[in-house]
Order: C-alpha cells, then sequence, then structure tokens
C-alpha cells in the first residue's frame, strides 16, 4: 500500500456528518422475516492495447478480467453487467431520474467535455451523451464491458486509473460512481481529477458506505450482514484497497483545491421494510441490486484474503441473505453523493494574492 494512502475505518466509529438532505425513514406496519424482494468504438489511451486487455479469467465459477488481474475483484461477466445496469437504474431513482447532482448535469449546462470513470457497461455514459448531445463524453474502465453501439459523441477506453493520466484536454465534468475498494491513493486520485479539470469544472463522486446502519437499532452489530461487510473491508485492507468513508473525502477535497463543495446523504434500504413509498420502492431495487450481486462482492475478497472455499462463501450468504429480506429489520446502507468547482482562474488570482 502506498505510503500516503488514507485507510478508511468502519462507519460505525465515524462521527455525525451533516449534509445537505437529512432523511428520517419510518418502517410500514407489515413485518415479516422475509420472502425474496425481487423486483462507439473501443480505445485504449496507449498506443497499442495489450492483447490481455481482452482475456478474462475463470475462478469459481464467475468471469474477472485478467488486464492488471486483481486491481478489480468483482466479475465481469453477463450476471454482473446486468446487475451493474439495474444499479444505474437504483441511482436514477435514487437522483430523481437525474444522472448527477453536479450543475453540468442540468439540462441547459454548456458542458463540453466529460470524463466517466470506471465506466462498467457505459450505460452512464451514454446516457450523459443522449442528454448532451453537444458534449464529448469519455467512458474510462479497466474492464472492456462497453457496448460497441453508442451515440457519436460517445467513445470509450480501456485504462488504469491508477497510471498517470494523459489526456491531451481538461474535462468540464469528471464522473466518478462505485470506485470506491478500487482506489489506493485517494489524495492522489482527486489531485488527478482536479488537475485534469477546466477552471470552474466540477468532480463528483457517487458511492454508497459499505457498512449498513439502522436507526432503532434492529441491525445489531454480530449479526450476518455485518460480519459480512467487516469481512468485505479485512480484505480491502490486505489488498492495499481499504474501502473510504465518504464524509471525510470533503476535507479531502478541500485540501485538493475544490471550493463550493456540497454533500448529499440518501438512504437505499436492505429491503421494503419503510412506510414511505419512494424508499419503500427504493429497498425493493437495492435489496435485488444487492442480494443479486452478494456472492460476486463476496467470493473472490472471501477466497482470496481469507482463504474461505467457495462452499464456504456460499453456505455463509445464506444468513446474509436472510438478514436483507427480514423485514423486521431496518436496516439501510447511506448513499452519498458529494461534488465540488475547480477554481476559475479569476478565483484561484484572487486566493493566491
Amino acid at each position: 500500500m502506498c505510503g500516503d494512502t488514507n485507510e478508511a475505518t468502519p462507519a460505525a466509529q465515524a462521527p455525525p456528518v451533516q449534509a445537505n438532505n437529512p432523511i428520517d425513514l419510518v418502517p410500514d406496519e407489515v413485518v415479516d422475516d422475509g420472502a425474496s424482494e425481487h423486483a462507439g468504438s473501443i480505445a485504449s489511451s496507449s498506443a497499442s492495447v495489450p492483447s490481455s486487455v481482452f482475456e478474462f479469467r475463470v475462478e469459481n465459477g464467475r468471469t474477472y478480467h485478467k488486464y492488471k488481474d486483481g486491481k478489480y475483484n468483482i466479475p465481469n461477466d453477463e450476471s454482473e453487467q446486468d446487475r451493474l445496469d439495474l444499479q444505474h437504474n437504483l441511482f436514477l431513482l435514487t437522483f430523481d431520474n437525474r444522472l448527477g447532482l453536479a450543475p453540468p448535469n442540468e439540462p441547459d449546462s454548456n458542458v463540453q467535455r466529460v470524463l466517466d470513470i470506471g465506466t462498467g457497461t457505459g450505460i452512464w455514459a451514454v446516457e450523459f451523451g443522449e442528454d448532451h448531445p453537444d458534449a464529448e463524453v469519455l467512458g474510462m474502465d479497466l474492464s472492456p464491458s462497453m457496448p460497441g453501439f453508442v451515440p457519436p459523441n460517445v467513445k470509450f477506453e480501456i485504462d488504469d486509473l491508477d497510471e498517470e493520466w494523459t489526456y491531451s484536454r481538461p474535462f468540464d465534468y469528471v464522473h466518478s460512481r462505485t470506485m470506491n475498494s478500487s482506489i489506493n491513493n485517494w489524495p492522489l486520485y482527486l489531485k488527478k481529477a482536479f488537475n485534469h479539470l477546466t477552471p470552474g469544472g466540477y468532480f463528483e463522486l457517487q458511492e454508497a458506505d459499505l457498512f449498513p446502519t439502522s436507526d432503532d437499532g434492529t441491525l445489531k452489530d454480530d449479526s450476518p450482514l455485518m460480519k459480512c461487510t467487516d469481512l468485505m473491508y479485512e480484505a480491502s485492507v490486505k489488498f492495499g484497497r481499504p474501502f473510504q468513508q465518504i464524509p471525510p473525502l470533503v476535507k479531502m477535497m478541500e485540501d485538493t483545491g475544490f471550493i463550493d463543495i456540497k454533500l448529499n446523504r440518501f438512504k437505499w434500504p436492505t429491503n421494503s421494510w419503510p412506510k414511505d413509498p419512494k424508499h419503500k420502492e427504493l429497498g425493493i431495487w437495492a435489496n435485488e441490486n444487492l442480494t443479486s450481486g452478494l456472492e460476486g462482492f463476496c467470493m473472490a475478497p472471501f477466497t482470496r484474503a481469507h482463504d474461505w472455499t467457495r462452499e464456504e462463501v456460499l453456505v455463509f450468504l445464506v444468513d446474509v441473505r436472510k438478514n436483507m429480506n427480514d423485514r423486521s429489520i431496518h436496516g439501510y446502507w447511506p448513499l452519498w453523493s458529494v461534488y465540488g468547482r475547480k477554481p476559475t482562474e479569476e478565483e484561484a488570482g484572487a486566493t493566491e494574492s
């Protein structure tokens, strides 16, 4: 691990954070112990694309990318791609059908160049390009899961964010979603984003906490779900990419030079337990997203970092899913959007003088 990496600590130890939108959830009156809740061209910034970019390996019944093997411990197979597209719709529901909260997402924004880091299936980049046809949108990821047919203003590249960023022109908006545990040096990551923004440009992070919680104490610290997230956190530390709490990133962004930083907090319920209709729907989608992805989230971390067998992982996850489907447990994952602006040249000059 890099010496200046900022290691995360479990969310349970984090101090209270005042976000812009506090949310109180009330459980619905119906309580049970839970049945299932289901509800352009690819380019590289390098001169040549290594053949390993398009190679995969099969491990414990799942397919993983082989390029820069081990940097990303979630599968890239069809099941995971379907889940990523489902998760995209969960974000849209959370953000009231907006792709993000930073000003460049407004329909009348004059955004010209956009970078989507960790683009995955490319669905965010494609939809942003459709909403802003005059903008040039670039999606970047380590694994080649992007579509081949996209709007003419959308392109993709296969690259490693840990390497030097070699973009020839800056961006008006840099978007980063669910990159936690993929970053080994958060101050450096923020600095790279800052340096590749135009003056006045925006950087936005959208991340869910690893650790769920409950406001009424119904999610116990010794529950299988909490044990699962503890094991995932321990694995991320062993991999040198520890899960980062999101609220402390506000101070890191300030230290990097960002201004006008906004932190917004949302809640993804573990299932349909909330009484509020919107959060009930969010819970249904979040439950499907997380229960369908649970094996993929846990298999590599548990077998690689904790030396579990595949069978041990599958047996353990049975009780984790029971927790997630239990409507008497009023758990939720905090979900964050934090964005900031790079000062204009005039603002930067005024600060220095």
